[in-house]
Formats: structure tokens, C-alpha cells, sequence
């Protein structure tokens, strides 16, 4: 079993990589880099020179080739030499004017012995050095790398890098971890400094209660919003959440809905009111997330999906024997009328006739808003709308596999022994029945962090199933690739899961190398 689980874990990680590597072939190899730029106001709004700057800025960020300018050189040139860059730039062989001036040269020779290609624009304004660039595009294969090595994110002491002019005018700051009382709110935290983060983990009334902040995991920027892709799906939605917060510095109680928690360092001069709410030594004072009134569409695609899973299998299960005990009677023939139904019409032409039923009929809420917290009843139709369907699957099978094992031999030989009918259902053909079932179950609970894309666009669920189609649809390729890699990483685990419980069902079933059922 546990060399199963090791082969079917190396394979999984193979077919995910080769999966992320498909879906990066067509979006970033087979479709033009200037898809991206459709519908991009700014660009517009930029003259020549700016806008192909702007244009090699935005592939670099997106992952399409690697940029140096020439006012990235000369930063590396000051803190070699320990001096500011603007006393390097005001040397005359460093203006960027002069193309024949050594260190231009320099700049030249260097990163074009490196396989970067130079750009340089015409009318550059004096000392404008990042109209003077070199770039390199992005193989497949270190788009993948890169990919794959920079997912896992770990926030340590040396983050904050500070430059000679920082240190010179504020002085350098200490690093190191602190386990230690939190000042908002009394419970016990763990505080970075240096890192990225104040807080690597804290306490507070807000769901999960823990948090942190020592790993995160990096799916790269969504194009149209310039957001982190991860905290985009798993951050809190709607309106602002105010609450009664104290400041860490001067112990002053405000309600606001600001995260005190969740701050970042600020590398320009402290204001007098933040020395006075953070205190004097305390640089971290940037907290620009806030606590909202609505969950996240990770959760919002999850609560609705659990909960339709569970009625699936308690409602069609017991269907599926109903129809199999009452083969081609009454309840048998409806039962496939409605399974006909589910499979000959278009999944959005019968969610919608569930919406107008829901609204219509029952007067049911099924606009979704994000104001504040939805009142439950606005979950009832977009549970209904994704189980419904589902149950006729699950009664499809189940009454098949009850049929197949009615008329196995097995069965037979049982009643030639004398056990009842009961017995003979209960401990054997409904058992046998369900082991192919229950190998579909934790891809149906795994599948409910996706969302639902149809159903959740239906009612207006902001959840997780609009993201792939929104990404599709404004060119947000980054996006195109991580909800690829979420979905590739899901179905993997939800198979070989479904595996593993079918084995614990069924002792006839054997991973194992030297026999059994296989």
C-alpha cells in the first residue's frame, strides 16, 4: 500500500507539472504577448517612449522576460561604491545621453555577453535611464522553473533590504523573532522583524481565530487588478468591518477597520501620528487590509458546495436502491425519466428553470449581494441548483450497481443458504454497491473548493467559479496558469483519496505489488 501511495504521489506530481506546462505553451508560447494590453486604459494614455516602457515593465511582471535597466546598473554601481546614486549620476560619463560614455558601454557589454538584447529609445530627457534597458525573454522551461520554485513562500528576518541612503538617514533596524504579548489585543503572538510582516502569527475573533504569516504561497499577480492571485480568492469580501482596536504605541482605543495585525514596513519618514499610534521604533505602520463584512470566495464556493454534496448522497443513494428494488415498476420509471432530464437538457437551461421556480414559485432570494453577510435563505437556490443534478447521477449508478450485484451468483447462494432478503441486503449487495460510490466522494467534497462556474455565475455567487472564465476572458494569463495548477493539484488528490477509501471498503481490493485484486 505504501509503495502504491509513493507511485501514485511521484506520478501525481509529474501530471501536474506536465499539466502546468501545457496550459504555459498555449498562453504564453502560442497566443501574441500583446493580448495582454487589450483593454488596458493606461497605455492609451502614455507617449511613445513611456509606452514601450510600460510595455517591457508589464512583461517583465507577468512573467515573460527578464529586465535590467540602466538605472537598475547604476543602483548596483552605488552600493558597490557606498555612495548615492544621485552623486554617481551627476559624473559625466554616467548620463545615459551619451551613448559612447564608458559606463553605458559598460552596461552594454555586460548583459549582452549575458543573452540580453539592448534597447534604447530615442528623445530621452536628461538622466531618464530606464528608457535604456535590456531584456530576455523567458524559455518555457525557466517559466516553469520559476513557476514551481517561487510557489512557497517563506517570510524571513532578511526581507527588508535597506539601502546606504536609509541606513544613513533612519539607521539600520533589528531582526530577529519575538515570541511575545500582542499589545492590540493581550493574546499571545509571534512577531517578525525584518520580515515582511509584523505579525508571523496572531490571534483574533475573526475566522479562522489563528492566523500567520510565516509561509504563503505565491501564484503570481493577476494582470487586470495587479492583486496576489492567492489573497485575491482568500481574502474577506464586501464592505468594511469596523471593530474596536487598540493602537500597539499609544494604547488609544478607535473602531476602525483597519487590520492592525497585518502591517508592512514603511521606508519613508514616519509621521508624527504614526510615531504617536505605533510607537517610535516601530516601523511597521502600513495596514492597508482591512476586516470585511463577507467571507471569502474560497469559502463562499465551499459552503455551498459541502452542503449540496451532502444532500447529493443522502438523496440519491437511497433513490438509486429505491429504483433498483422497484425495477421497471412506477417509482423505477420516474426515477429514469428524471435521470433522462439531468442528461438530455443543458445544464443552464434546468438551473435556470430552478431559478425562476425558486423566485417565482417559492419567493425564494436569488440575487446575491455582498453588502453585508447574505441571509441564509440566499443559499437555499444555489444548493438546490448544483444537488439536483448531481442526484441523478448518483441514482443512476447506485441503481446500477444494485441491479449488477442482484443478479450475481453470490446472491443466489446466499438464499440457497437461507438468509432473508433483508439480510441478504444490508450485508451484502448494498455493501458491494457502494464501494464504487464511495471512491467519487472526495472528489465531490475536494471539487467544492473549485466552485461551481455555471450555477455561481447563474446567482451571482462570489465565489471561486467565475475565475477561470474571467481570466480566459481579459487575457489574465497568470490566472490562466494558477487555477490550472489548483485544479490539476485537486484532481490528483481527490483520485488518489477516492482510492484509498475504496480500498479500506473493499478487503478484495489490493495496491499492493505481489497479488490481490488490483
Amino acid at each position: 500500500m505504501k509503495g502504491y501511495i509513493l507511485k501514485r504521489i511521484l506520478h501525481s506530481i509529474i501530471s501536474v507539472i506536465v499539466v502546468v506546462f501545457i496550459i504555459m505553451l498555449l498562453v504564453f508560447q502560442l497566443m501574441h504577448r500583446d493580448q495582454i494590453f487589450m483593454g488596458d486604459p493606461n497605455i492609451q494614455k502614455l507617449s511613445d517612449n513611456k509606452k514601450v516602457e510600460y510595455r517591457y515593465n508589464k512583461w517583465e511582471k507577468y512573467g515573460y522576460l527578464k529586465l535590467v535597466t540602466y538605472g537598475d546598473y547604476i543602483t548596483e554601481l552605488a552600493e558597490e561604491q557606498g555612495v548615492k546614486n544621485e552623486d554617481l549620476y551627476n559624473l559625466p560619463d554616467l548620463s545615459v545621453n551619451d551613448s559612447s560614455s564608458q559606463t553605458v558601454l559598460d552596461f552594454k557589454e555586460k548583459y549582452s555577453k549575458k543573452g540580453y538584447k539592448i534597447v534604447r529609445l530615442d528623445k530621452i530627457k536628461s538622466n531618464d535611464s530606464t528608457l535604456l534597458l535590456a531584456y530576455k525573454d523567458y524559455n518555457i522551461f525557466a517559466r516553469l522553473w520559476n513557476f514551481f520554485s517561487q510557489m512557497i513562500v517563506f517570510d524571513t528576518t532578511n526581507y527588508i533590504k535597506l539601502s546606504n541612503d536609509f541606513i544613513e538617514q533612519y539607521g539600520d533596524i533589528d531582526r530577529g523573532i519575538k515570541f511575545c504579548k500582542d499589545p492590540i489585543n493581550g493574546a499571545p503572538c509571534i512577531m517578525g522583524y525584518g520580515t515582511k510582516n509584523r505579525y508571523l502569527l496572531y490571534f483574533d475573533k475573526n475566522f479562522p481565530f489563528i492566523h500567520q504569516n510565516f509561509v504563503t504561497l505565491n501564484f503570481g499577480i493577476r494582470y487586470t487588478d495587479d492583486k496576489d492571485f492567492f489573497e485575491y480568492f482568500s481574502s474577506e469580501q464586501g464592505s468594511d468591518k469596523v471593530m474596536k482596536q487598540k493602537y500597539p504605541g499609544s494604547g488609544e482605543t478607535v473602531e476602525t477597520a483597519v487590520n492592525l495585525h497585518e502591517r508592512r514596513f514603511k521606508y519613508t519618514e514616519l509621521t508624527e501620528l504614526e510615531i504617536q499610534r505605533y510607537g517610535e521604533n516601530d516601523r511597521y505602520v502600513l495596514a492597508d487590509e482591512t476586516y470585511k463584512t463577507g467571507m471569502s470566495m474560497l469559502a463562499y464556493s465551499f459552503i455551498i458546495g459541502i452542503i449540496a454534496t451532502f444532500f447529493v448522497y443522502i438523496l440519491g443513494v437511497p433513490l438509486g436502491v429505491l429504483l433498483s428494488l422497484h425495477k421497471d415498476k412506477l417509482a423505477d420509471k420516474i426515477g429514469n425519466l428524471y435521470i433522462i432530464f439531468i442528461m438530455a437538457v443543458p445544464s443552464l437551461a434546468y438551473i435556470y428553470l430552478f431559478y425562476m421556480i425558486g423566485n417565482r414559485a417559492f419567493h425564494l432570494p436569488v440575487i446575491w449581494g455582498l453588502g453585508s453577510n447574505p441571509h441564509w435563505l440566499i443559499y437555499i437556490m444555489p444548493i438546490v441548483s448544483l444537488a439536483l443534478p448531481s442526484v441523478a447521477g448518483i441514482m443512476k449508478w447506485v441503481r446500477r450497481y444494485m441491479i449488477d450485484q442482484m443478479s450475481s451468483d453470490y446472491v443466489k447462494f446466499a438464499r440457497s443458504q437461507g438468509l432473508s432478503e433483508g439480510e441478504i441486503f444490508r450485508k451484502h449487495i448494498l455493501k458491494n454497491a457502494i464501494i464504487p460510490i464511495s471512491q467519487g466522494i472526495p472528489g465531490s467534497i475536494i471539487g467544492c473548493l473549485t466552485g461551481a462556474i455555471v450555477t455561481e455565475r447563474v446567482y451571482g455567487v462570489p465565489g471561486m467559479g467565475k475565475l477561470l472564465t474571467e481570466a480566459i476572458n481579459k487575457t489574465d494569463n497568470a490566472t490562466i496558469v494558477a487555477i490550472s495548477f489548483i485544479y490539476a493539484v485537486l484532481s490528483v488528490i481527490a483520485l488518489l483519496i477516492g482510492d484509498i477509501v475504496m480500498a479500506k471498503l473493499d478487503p478484495r481490493i489490493s495496491f499492493a505489488t505481489g497479488g490481490g485484486r488490483k
